[in-house]
């Protein structure tokens, strides 16, 4: 698997680098407002089920 392959999720500034590496970074609605800027989309809040929107994709 590469990075290419992978979905990663954020919310806090510690999330930039994972978000970065990922082939698709998502950040959450409520993500602190440096990771919106980065991602590859925002989702709905963790809280409107952001990642089921995302992962609902492909399963």
């Amino acid at each position: 698997m590469t990075a290419a392959d992978t979905v990663a999720f954020g919310d806090m500034p510690n999330d930039r680098e994972m978000l970065r590496w990922a082939g698709l970074g998502v950040a959450m609605g409520n993500a602190h407002p440096d990771l919106a800027g980065l991602a590859d989309e925002v989702t709905a809040p963790h809280t409107h089920d952001g990642l089921a929107e995302i992962l609902e994709r492909w399963f």
